[in-house]
């Protein structure tokens, strides 16, 4: 009932930031939480070590696939089956699918046999390559983890623990954080003590989930498991274009580090890592907001509440367009501070990603928008359309302003790539924004 009557509530700045601020902050916070590495390996390790944690990047993606795929599908599933009412085969599906993540994990995990022959083939310096192999080995380690974090994420805020997921992001970005510093600076475990000390972070929500859901009394909770393989095969294909996307931002990272290491070379990877690390955080805000509102476009959308929808798209495009010119603007005046927390200026990185990140930062003029508009279609059950903007966006776009940039401008055209994406993304939003105007009356 309290839902019911915060939806019911007239569409203000005030009532609609108390929806997408918690969710702001969940998304700013896990962009954060993988900033930290990136900073405690520049400074204790050396721009090298960076580099390789991008070009791990594809690899540890492939982890973010699977476990974003069973996660978002996984729980589409079990929340319907608990609106029909049917308990306790949810309960039972659920155990299953916690089973499944549990298994693939392990399967996962095994790829450290191949950390000999998995970078052999990418020109690599030695030091490069060995950085590689012992981040990525230590960090598969912690595939069970990794995929239970993501599920258990999503379950909680499905059974009315937010606050709870929440704190657990909370908890173990700072247990990364302090993991980092005593494993790296302490005891010189190098780069492989940052895998670890995410790895570790990671494993808070997991480790309360278990005990969370192993409780009985709440909406969620461990039952014995049947293995209905339909209820497995739906949950991969309603997170299937989830998974889709965080598969093809590994391509893309890859085609980025494939297209600096031949422009530039290994420090220009570094220097793709740390813009990289900048727009991770600004999208956060953006991406935030668009979770936090999603419920009440879909809400008013249920009760054909064309007024409310209409007000809600309208605030929302100005609160993301007040977002883009401040986050633009504080890009711009801080590129240089922000470059020096991650390398030095007398580094040659330093200069690259100075230059890099203030041409990267128009991209933050088209990024909010563009966000927000997959997610509306989401929100209004219109998932064709939110697929398209989202591939089209993360790849076909920026595939071909890959190709066709750098052949040109050189370097400054990897730069120019990720702005012109975004901005030919932008374009394809605001068409589809307006053919289906009249259809969701917004």
């Amino acid at each position: 009932m309290e839902n019911q009557n915060a939806y019911e509530k007239s569409v203000t700045l005030k009532n609609v930031l108390k929806f997408a601020v918690p969710t702001i902050a969940m998304s700013v916070f896990m962009s954060f939480y993988t900033m930290v590495d990136g900073l405690f390996v520049s400074n204790l390790i050396g721009t090298d070590a960076l580099s390789a944690i991008n070009l791990t990047a594809p690899v540890i993606q492939l982890v973010t696939a699977v476990s974003t795929m069973l996660a978002t599908g996984g729980s589409a599933v079990i929340m319907k089956k608990m609106g029909e009412r049917k308990m306790e085969e949810a309960r039972e599906d659920f155990t299953f699918l916690i089973l499944v993540n549990v298994v693939v994990g392990f399967a996962i995990g095994l790829g450290y046999l191949l950390m000999d022959t998995l970078f052999a083939g990418m020109g690599l310096s030695p030091e490069v390559a060995g950085y590689c192999g012992e981040y990525l080995s230590r960090y598969l380690l912690f595939t069970v983890p990794i995929l239970l974090m993501n599920n258990f994420t999503l379950y909680m805020i499905a059974s009315e623990k937010a606050t709870l997921s929440l704190a657990c992001s909370v908890a173990g970005g700072v247990l990364n954080i302090i993991l980092d510093y005593v494993l790296i600076a302490w005891m010189g475990l190098g780069i492989g003590g940052a895998a670890v000390a995410t790895g570790m972070g990671y494993s808070v929500t997991a480790v309360v989930g278990l005990f969370v859901f192993s409780r009985k009394g709440g909406l969620l909770y461990f039952r014995r498991p049947v293995a209905r393989l339909r209820v497995l095969f739906r949950a991969a294909s309603n997170g299937c274009s989830e998974m889709a996307t965080s598969l093809v931002t590994g391509i893309i990272t890859l085609m980025f580090n494939w297209t600096m290491l031949t422009y530039v070379g290994e420090d220009g990877v570094a220097a793709v890592t740390i813009i990289m690390y900048v727009l991770m955080f600004a999208s956060s805000l953006y991406t935030g907001y668009s979770y936090g509102v999603a419920p009440m476009l879909s809400f008013y959308y249920g009760e054909r509440n064309g007024e409310k929808l209409k007000r809600l798209v309208s605030l929302s495009l100005r609160v993301i367009g007040v977002i883009s010119v401040l986050t633009v603007a504080a890009s711009f005046v801080f590129t240089g501070p922000l470059v020096s927390v991650f390398a030095r200026e007398d580094n040659p990185v330093y200069g690259l990603a100075v230059t890099g990140n203030r041409i990267c930062t128009i991209a933050l003029f088209f990024i909010g928008f563009n966000i927000f508009a997959s997610g509306m279609f989401t929100a209004l059950s219109n998932g064709v359309v939110s697929a398209v903007l989202a591939f089209s966006r993360s790849f076909v776009f920026m595939l071909i302003t890959m190709l066709a940039l750098p052949a040109f401008l050189g370097v400054n055209g990897i730069w120019l790539a990720t702005p012109a994406a975004e901005l030919m993304a932008l374009v394809l939003s605001a068409a589809m924004f307006f053919k289906y105007r009249k259809r969701y009356q917004y």
